[in-house]
């Protein structure tokens, strides 16, 4: 499959771009970017890609099945659609839409198409998150009572993107993401209630969140902020055992990928994936799913996460 990227983001040129260049089966041909210095992170490493000066030349480009992208969250709706409309496969960076009605339009879109489109939550193809999976709903916790998600870091650049409220910024959105699908994905349940959502905002972006909810046969909390230490784990507690995950989103990047296993037998087991990478693997996972194979996160899934995203900024009377 031979790939475009619209946009020549810090994010794509040092993680997606060599993660597309990497995966068996994927060819980078094209960027689109009107700047030229930022095109030359990308062709240092993939030399024959073209470079496009506009997103419309580049979605025209005959050459490209799929498109990735990598632009300002509130461009995610329209400029997928777009290339939907085009004829190209399209992966779109996290969140995909900043309301859950809003992914409607983008499922009409892809359905119509008859293409694959699908949001960049890359954690799901990370083989800890189907371990972990496989472990909580075939009952290696015994009854799970209760999931724990802590994920910070402090990114304080009020000039930063993700700090903008006018290209939907905030920490919700670029984190609080992982910190809602992941649960979902693992349990495979969803949250009847947000039992508590305190939302912190600064210069109109939320900061700080500290959400509780209720999956109904089990409870959730989670602390997600962009003012904080760097920090990462995620907690499945059962009745008879719980499973850990240390660095469940930024696998090999913030530490080694690890689960921990207990039990109330004193059983602990660890296992590690020291060298997977899970944006080569989403990249395969995405370009099987154009072929017709299982997708681990659709835009179905994705709706959802976004649903429990709405829903904790109505709990804490933000929107």
């Amino acid at each position: 499959m031979r790939w475009g990227i619209l946009g020549a983001a810090k994010f794509a040129r040092e993680h997606m771009a060599p993660a597309i260049h990497a995966a068996k089966g994927a060819e980078l041909v094209a960027l689109a970017t009107s700047d030229p210095l930022k095109a030359e992170g990308f062709t240092a490493f993939a030399p024959g890609m073209r470079v496009h000066g506009e997103y419309d030349a580049l979605l025209a480009d005959p050459d490209i099945d799929a498109v990735y992208i990598p632009l300002p969250n509130h461009l995610h709706v329209a400029w997928t659609k777009k290339a939907l409309e085009a004829g190209k496969h399209v992966l779109c960076e996290k969140p995909i839409a900043l309301k859950a009605d809003q992914i409607d339009s983008v499922i009409a879109a892809r359905d119509a198409s008859g293409k694959m489109a699908a949001e960049a939550f890359m954690i799901v193809h990370h083989p800890q998150f189907k371990r972990a999976q496989d472990l909580v709903q075939g009952g290696a916790v015994g009854t799970l009572r209760h999931v724990e998600v802590v994920f910070t870091f402090n990114n304080p650049d009020i000039s930063n993107i993700r700090n903008k409220p006018e290209t939907g910024g905030g920490g919700l959105p670029d984190i609080g993401i992982y910190a809602f699908g992941a649960a979902r994905f693992v349990t495979g349940a969803e949250p009847q209630t947000i039992t508590h959502a305190r939302v912190d905002f600064e210069n109109g972006v939320d900061v700080f969140a500290q959400v509780a909810a209720d999956f109904g046969s089990f409870t959730y909390g989670a602390v997600v902020s962009t003012r904080m230490q760097s920090a990462q784990m995620m907690t499945f507690h059962g009745d008879t055992g719980l499973v850990r995950l240390t660095c469940p989103f930024n696998a090999n990047v913030y530490d080694l990928a690890e689960l921990v296993l207990e039990n109330t037998a004193g059983v602990r087991t660890v296992e590690r994936w020291p060298a997977v990478n899970q944006y080569v693997l989403q990249v395969e996972a995405f370009e099987a799913a154009a072929q017709g194979a299982a997708y681990a996160c659709p835009l179905e899934f994705s709706r959802g996460t976004q649903v429990m995203m709405d829903m904790v900024f109505a709990a804490a009377g933000k929107r």
